[in-house]
């Protein structure tokens, strides 16, 4: 025989109720998707605004990169015409120089003067030229294509310079060639 489960008293019968739903009528389901709509509308216009948004902004972007592209080739150009517009009067007194008669004196103080007029024109665009006889070896100005043996030079001195170097600021455009006292 089975025993039957009395309840105890100080425990609650297991009974929930059952929970009350608001009964849908038509009017309420037709306020429910009206509601449904306007927020995917609203939504969708949000969407829409966005879309818009970032499209302008690539659009923008595209535009500055291409804007900025023009005036970096721009500044190039200006650049380069700058330094030649500087040489030219050099060019012209050379081809003059070349085309005239005349002695070699004459010739050689002509030459003298576009030289002057040719370093004044380096020195207005900010080349200095560098490399001394004397000065310090220094190989990040310096291309040492020979050693000599002096013992009246200091150790590690430029004795004899090829070609000077030219550098605008600090930027070394050519290095000296130089021989080195070792």
């Amino acid at each position: 025989m089975a025993k039957k489960k009395t309840p105890q008293p100080d425990e609650a019968p297991a009974q929930t109720a059952p929970e009350k739903t608001p009964e849908q009528t038509p009017e309420t389901a037709q306020a429910a998707g009206a509601d449904v709509e306007q927020q995917l509308e609203a939504l969708e216009k949000q969407a829409a605004d966005l879309n818009d948004r970032l499209l302008r902004t690539l659009a923008e972007y595209d535009n500055y990169r291409k804007r900025s592209l023009r005036e970096k080739e721009q500044a190039y150009a200006d650049s380069k015409a700058s330094v030649l517009t500087e040489l030219l009067p050099v060019l012209d007194n050379f081809e003059r120089a070349a085309a005239a008669e005349g002695e070699y004196a004459d010739y050689r103080k002509g030459v003298e003067m576009i030289f002057s007029q040719l370093q004044a024109a380096f020195a207005k665009l900010g080349v200095e030229s560098f490399g001394e006889a004397g000065d310090a070896f220094d190989p990040n100005v310096h291309n040492a294509v020979m050693h000599t043996e002096d013992a009246d030079a200091p150790e590690n001195s430029v004795a004899q310079v090829f070609s000077k170097g030219y550098k605008l600021g600090d930027r070394v455009l050519r290095p000296a060639t130089v021989q080195v006292v070792n």
